[in-house]
């Protein structure tokens, strides 16, 4: 399984504006520049995350887009299931009785445990996780350099 681009994009640019102050408004042009985001697409991948209350818009002179949720609130499972809908990897797990083999499957049982591993890892993990994650290996890494 291969999140989509708009979702890896999504997640890049949340985590942009999670390292923001809270409430700032930044604008479309720095975040399309700073993540490397077409503005179009950038309008696209924010659409779901506006509807789900994670990202706001300001329209107008000095518009953009600020997060609306505190980064600590906002996990990769909200913004994976904002860009591609509920996680399930296979339809059998869409709605009970769907499929007519759900009761007998010896493989309908293991989907959804492996479905309750991945959402509960997913929704452990906040983006105030992943900015302290990124802050840890910004350092490493010119530790090494220095080192080196």
């Amino acid at each position: 399984m291969l999140i989509t681009r708009a979702t890896e994009y999504a997640i890049r640019a949340v985590l942009y504006l999670a390292k923001q102050p809270a409430g700032e408004v930044v604008l479309k042009k720095e975040i399309c520049r700073t993540q490397d985001i077409t503005p179009a697409f950038l309008t696209k991948i924010f659409q779901p995350l506006i509807k789900d209350g994670i990202v706001g818009s300001q329209r107008g002179v000095g518009g953009g887009f600020f997060l609306t949720t505190a980064p600590e609130k906002i996990t990769l499972l909200d913004i994976i299931q904002a860009q591609e809908g509920e996680v399930l990897f296979n339809y059998c797990l869409e709605k009970p009785g769907i499929c007519k083999r759900d009761k007998t499957c010896p493989v309908h049982d293991s989907w959804g445990n492996i479905r309750k591993t991945v959402t509960t890892t997913l929704r452990g993990i906040t983006f105030d996780q992943l900015l302290r994650d990124e802050e840890k290996k910004m350092q490493a890494d010119t530790s090494q350099k220095r080192g080196a």
